[in-house]
């Protein structure tokens, strides 16, 4: 088979672009799961919190969205093609899967409050990862950290006193 063509170039040596876009893609599978995921427990969210968790579900799915955008751009940017497909994201995602079905409120809160855990973790060593390798990429996942963090600190605020 012939290889691919590489249309994009990027100022950053190899090695610096490998890093930097090993841990855009990480990123992304999580930001497109989180989403997703969130998304999720919008739909079959019950109890006497469902408006309030039902709205604050649809702002982070947009932020989860628009980091994932930013994110997959990052990383054509530098020359690499994100890969979002549904197989990936499942493979190598470490965002947690919500249970199916109706979901109580206080169990959705739970929740997202774990997977923004698992996002944050891993954007947080992406972090240390792109010090030397990329700093404008290190920016973006300092912005998206920051977005996150806020929006936990906001869910697990809920649980306070329970």
């Amino acid at each position: 088979m012939a290889k691919k063509a590489e249309p994009i170039t990027t100022q950053l040596d190899t090695t610096q672009r490998d890093t930097t876009c090993r841990v855009l893609q990480q990123t992304l599978v999580d930001l497109v799961h989180l989403h997703l995921a969130a998304k999720q427990v919008h739909w079959n969210v019950v109890g006497s919190q469902f408006r309030t968790i039902h709205l604050q579900l649809d702002e982070l799915v947009a932020s989860a969205r628009e980091f994932a955008d930013q994110v997959a751009e990052r990383s054509a940017t530098l020359g690499v093609p994100a890969d979002g497909r549904p197989h990936t994201v499942a493979d190598t995602s470490e965002v947690p899967e919500p249970e199916d079905g109706w979901c109580r409120d206080a169990d959705v809160i739970e929740y997202i409050v774990s997977a923004l855990d698992r996002v944050i973790r891993r954007l947080r060593a992406g972090i240390d990862e792109t010090d030397k390798s990329d700093l404008v990429t290190q920016d973006l996942l300092l912005e998206a950290a920051a977005a996150l963090e806020k929006a936990r600190w906001m869910w697990q605020a809920q649980l306070a006193g329970r």
